[in-house]
């Protein structure tokens, strides 16, 4: 499985899902965007210092990893969205979604769908 193509395969998951994207370890968007239908709360520029930041913060919690295990997923809920953010190798799965999105089984919809465009 390609990475549009893994992007696709989650964005499908819900229709909350707003953005789907993989960004890599420079901040860099490489695959997937919005959903049809949708368009983004913020310009292109705050989009790129988004996924910068999101790069860096990742990086940053990868310390604590030998004593607390690696991150599995980092959840932002919003006033306007929900953020998950889900660590791979050297890339970051983004998604945003709408606040209705069922928050305690989504994440765990998409770990499956990793696990399975990891084998």
């Amino acid at each position: 499985m390609d990475k549009e193509t893994l992007c696709n395969q989650i964005r499908s998951l819900d229709p909350s899902v707003r953005f789907v994207g993989l960004i890599n370890d420079k901040g860099r968007l490489v695959a997937g965007g919005m959903a049809s239908g949708k368009s983004s709360l913020e310009d292109t520029k705050k989009d790129e210092m988004l996924f910068m930041e999101l790069a860096l913060r990742v990086r940053m919690r990868q310390e604590f990893d030998p004593e607390l295990g690696p991150v599995r997923f980092a959840l932002s809920y919003r006033d306007k969205v929900i953020v998950i953010s889900f660590p791979l190798n050297k890339e970051i799965l983004l998604i945003s979604a709408e606040k209705e999105i069922d928050f305690a089984k989504f994440p765990f919809k998409v770990l499956k769908a990793i696990e399975e465009y990891s084998k």
